[in-house]
């Protein structure tokens, strides 16, 4: 048997570029403090955290929570990459669910440093060995550009070849997130810029340009989680909750489809979001708002496929049409998105949870969808896992 979850209280600190945050002890310890106070609860209520971060030493999750309390709560550290966020989330849920805790915290931070992700260690296999190998057999590895980039980069040109969408459309989704992030005081980039600024911005790697990737960023946010029996003994307004949550990992078809998209995560998400669609009772048409891991615009424009938001090969019409927007069928990434919010691996999954939770709640001011009811939330990670949730407003 499985309770329903309540999303009691979310927090989160302004995300910064690296080198102009404060320690991950401070930003960590600053965002549990702000979910706990919106749920109205204390630490020692807690009885389970989960901390996710992907740079950092083993219990460092135990050093940002001990600045919050020492209670002798179990602490458990998580590392799923750009996935972090939304595990923690989800293994919170979980003890909850089933009944294991009444109240749990959730909590993603990261302190990152400039410039694109690199090898940390020099003597061992990276864990996304399998990505790169298979990416290097079927288009070639380009040894001068960054890995992250050119796995999503590729998935965008087969999508190109495919269905013939411009590289300008891509750009538009730059546009469009920095438009949503003018409204929100947590994102890093929030000056508006224009489709020919994206595009003449320094080439990347076809079709992506520097203003199409998501900048390294500090930054902090947690969820605290509890069942309906201890919202109300503890006058904890619950009007969000989540009503599907999905984790997926890659298949054997990730790396012998010969699919660039699935090779990035779409069959992960494609699958996720539908068991997460069947959990909830609901479909892609229902869902009023969604917050999806555009770290590169290549992988939002072939997530709003996977997510079943827009039929194959009508991703470049959906955007053409301004339907990812406001005012368009459903608004994707008003927080501006990892693209112009930012993306602190360990941090993103959480604060896609925030924002969908201020969205339900209808407190997101300037930001808000009006009558926003059901929310999806999609978090990537290579390597891999995929962690759909939607949430819904009770």
């Amino acid at each position: 048997m499985t309770r329903r979850v309540i999303v009691g209280g979310v927090g989160m600190v302004p995300f910064a570029k690296p080198g102009r945050s404060e320690p991950y002890t401070v930003m960590a310890a600053g965002a549990a403090r702000a979910a706990l106070a919106d749920a109205g609860v204390t630490y020692t209520q807690i009885e389970q955290v989960h901390a996710g971060y992907v740079y950092g030493d083993s219990c460092a999750g135990q050093r940002a929570l001990y600045d919050v309390g020492l209670s002798g709560v179990p602490i458990i550290n998580v590392n799923n990459n750009c996935a972090t966020g939304s595990t923690a989330l989800f293994l919170a849920r979980q003890v909850v669910a089933s009944g294991v805790a009444e109240c749990a915290l959730a909590v993603g931070f990261e302190q990152m440093i400039p410039g694109p992700l690199i090898k940390l260690f020099q003597d061992r296999p990276i864990p996304t060995s399998l990505v790169a190998n298979t990416l290097d057999e079927l288009e070639g590895i380009d040894r001068t550009v960054p890995l992250a980039p050119q796995y999503f980069a590729a998935a965008g040109r087969q999508y190109m070849r495919k269905h013939g969408a411009k590289a300008t459309t891509f750009a538009r989704i730059s546009v469009k997130a920095r438009r949503h992030a003018s409204n929100n005081p947590n994102a890093i980039f929030r000056d508006p810029v224009s489709e020919d600024e994206v595009m003449a911005s320094p080439n990347v790697i076809d079709p992506l340009t520097r203003l199409q990737c998501c900048p390294p960023t500090c930054g902090a946010a947690a969820a605290v989680l509890c069942s309906e029996e201890f919202a109300r003994k503890h006058n904890i307004d619950p009007i969000v909750s989540i009503a599907a949550q999905v984790m997926t990992t890659d298949t054997a078809s990730t790396f012998q489809s010969g699919d660039l998209m699935r090779l990035v995560g779409y069959e992960m998400a494609q699958v996720g979001a539908q068991r997460a669609y069947e959990q909830a009772g609901v479909g892609p048409d229902d869902i009023d708002v969604v917050e999806l891991h555009d770290c590169f615009t290549a992988n939002e424009l072939i997530s709003y496929e996977a997510l079943g938001l827009t039929a194959e090969g009508t991703a470049e019409q959906f955007i053409l049409d301004g339907d990812n927007t406001y005012g368009g069928k459903v608004v994707t990434n008003p927080s501006g998105g990892l693209l112009s919010k930012g993306h602190p691996l360990g941090a993103t999954g959480l604060a896609q949870c925030a924002e969908l939770t201020w969205q339900l709640r209808g407190v997101a001011g300037a930001r808000q969808v009006p009558n926003a009811r059901l929310a999806l939330q999609h978090n990537l990670g290579l390597g891999g896992a995929c962690v759909i949730t939607i949430y819904q407003r009770n």
